[in-house]
């Protein structure tokens, strides 16, 4: 389209153009490259504003071509060439006017004179600097169809399509042709810059395409849409494959047996359960050292195994690869059980001893270390540190089953044994016990509870057992004069366990542990009590029990008086030959 200051000439008419197809003030529309109201062409359509004069009653009606003279025809001229200015011609040297339209506002004139050009007035003619628009009394011009001005933007876009309508070559566009694909995959360019093809490269499936027709160069193409559909392919099938495993490997988990190994293992391995392992704790300590294969399937054979829920800590020898089953089957058999164990009563001379022979160690190695490192050990606070006791972990190697495994330390073991009674002791009230009793704390309820263990049989015994020493600790006891004479710490102190021990030897010995000689408990514990003993100890019975002695060894009789005991004192004589 023209601009204001631009000369006349063809324009290339787009079908995006928001005002193609309008026909103007309802005429037809001229063909292109013709004029609107003939087969000539004319720069400019009729001037619309000479009706103007015609409608004003100070001015008589003028021709059209007495005013401006006859219109010259002019060529088609390009987009861009220089105007000429269509008014040169005119009759009368009428002033240069720049191409713009009429406003249809006249300057004042005398009647009868002819009507000047407004824009003679201004030097420069329409391209001066004052803007005749600017006024308030002025109006946007109306403007005839052809040369309607679009909005900036449509302005903009008609503008970037007449530029590459010049720069490509003359060939009508066809909207419902398919646009060619430019990208080098598509294309099938062996260059991603798109260079051209060497000459002599024909294109075998060149059939009369959009660029033959166009005269323009034919690239080589390539064809690479098998190769993209195999990719795709590929890239598809691997996804369906990843998919497919990963909801077999789902299926099997969920629904298919765990991996297992079958028969019942080779070899020799020795796995520590730790205290408080459940289930899948249990498995994976076994997985790891190549007992079972999966701990699903050793879950699964222990649920299926009725006694399976029984397992407990401690130190197993196992086989390697092991089925599940036969691994739950094996650490139910005591005889699989590798624990280091310590029976109710034992002193800790004697566990000092095992732990040395279980680690290979030289004899005195262990109760060297309990000696030196026994503050380290984690005793109570309530220990006695009293220096007549003998040992200060007596009484707190609590009897139990520990992993003592092979190529640890002693003090590793003897740690787990102190930890594991203060937390048993910490579950009853030795405290309660001492203030009813009038002892000196926790660790003389403890002394009691390994002298009841030491000396009893039974649960009954224990009771009736700790009822006697609490009888004979008592500050008006006569009989005994506050003396426990209890052949158990005498074999402690001399570390042995006799049955029969010579009076003159008993009564003579002034060790602070031997009760025949000193009133009162003894320093400390004598053993390692269980819990029996030691609940005994807390709940002792009153039925007034003072004497006891056992006659075959299985079974203890107590009584309440001195006439009582001295006849089966007397009667255990003779069992034993000393009559």
């Amino acid at each position: 389209m023209t601009e204001y200051g631009r000369g006349p000439g063809s324009e290339p008419w787009h079908p995006e153009d928001p005002l193609y197809g309008d026909q103007g003030w309802g005429g037809q529309q001229a063909a292109h490259g013709q004029g609107q109201y003939g087969d000539q062409q004319q720069s400019y359509p009729q001037d619309p504003y000479a009706q103007q004069y015609q409608n004003h009653q100070q001015y008589p009606q003028q021709p059209y071509d007495q005013q401006y003279g006859q219109q010259p025809q002019q060529n088609h001229q390009q987009y861009g060439a220089p105007q000429q200015d269509p008014y040169a011609q005119q009759q009368g040297a009428q002033p240069q006017y720049n191409g713009g339209w009429d406003t249809g506002q006249q300057t004042a004139m005398p009647y009868g004179a002819e009507p000047q050009d407004p824009y003679a007035q201004q030097p420069g003619g329409y391209d001066a600097t004052q803007d005749y628009y600017g006024t308030p009394e002025a109006y946007p011009p109306p403007q005839p169809p052809g040369r309607r001005e679009a909005a900036p933007e449509q302005q903009q876009h008609q503008q970037q399509e007449q530029h590459q309508h010049q720069q490509q070559p003359s060939t009508d566009w066809d909207p419902d042709e398919p646009q060619e694909e430019t990208h080098p995959f598509f294309t099938g360019a062996d260059d991603p810059a798109g260079r051209e093809p060497r000459d002599g490269d024909e294109d075998p499936d060149d059939d009369g395409s959009r660029a033959s027709r166009r005269g323009g160069k034919t690239k080589k193409k390539k064809s690479r849409s098998g190769c993209a559909c195999l990719v795709v392919s590929v890239v598809l099938l691997g996804g369906l494959g990843g998919v497919s495993y990963v909801g077999y490997t789902f299926w099997k988990k969920q629904f298919g047996a765990p991996a297992d190994f079958a028969g019942t293992g080779s070899g020799e391995v020795e796995v520590e359960i730790p205290e408080g392992s459940l289930g899948y704790d249990i498995a994976n300590i076994l997985r790891k050292k190549g007992v079972i294969k999966s701990s699903d399937a050793f879950v699964a054979a222990q649920n299926d195994n009725p006694k399976g829920k029984l397992l407990q800590a401690g130190v197993y020898l196992l086989k390697k690869e092991m089925s599940a089953a036969s691994a739950i089957d094996l650490m139910l058999d005591p005889k699989s059980q590798n624990a280091f164990v310590i029976p109710e009563g034992t002193r800790n001379v004697v566990v000092y001893g095992e732990i040395d022979k279980r680690l290979g160690l030289k004899k005195g190695t262990t109760a060297k270390v309990a000696k030196t490192k026994a503050e380290s050990l984690g005793l109570p606070d309530w220990a006695d540190d009293n220096p007549d006791v003998k040992d200060p972990l007596e009484g707190f190697l609590y009897p139990a089953a520990y992993p003592v495994a092979k190529g640890s330390k002693p003090e590793d073991a003897l740690k787990r044994m102190v930890a594991r009674a203060n937390k048993e002791y910490e579950n009853v009230d030795l405290e309660a016990t001492a203030k009813k009793y009038n002892l000196d704390g926790p660790w003389q309820v403890l002394t009691v509870a390994s002298l009841v263990q030491a000396e009893g049989l039974t649960h009954d015994d224990f009771r009736k057992m700790a009822e006697v020493v609490y009888n004979r600790l008592e500050p008006d006891n006569t009989i005994t004069n506050r003396k426990l004479e209890f052949d158990s710490a005498f074999n402690y102190l001399k570390n042995q366990s006799k049955i029969t021990i010579g009076s003159k030897e008993i009564r003579t010995n002034p060790d602070p542990y031997n009760t025949y000689y000193h009133k009162g408990l003894p320093p400390g514990p004598i053993s390692n009590p269980g819990m029996d003993a030691i609940k005994a100890s807390l709940n002792p019975t009153t039925n007034g029990w003072m004497f006891f002695i056992s006659l075959d060894g299985k079974k203890t009789d107590f009584t309440k008086t001195v006439e009582e005991h001295e006849k089966l004192n007397e009667k255990w004589k003779e069992q034993q030959g000393l009559g």
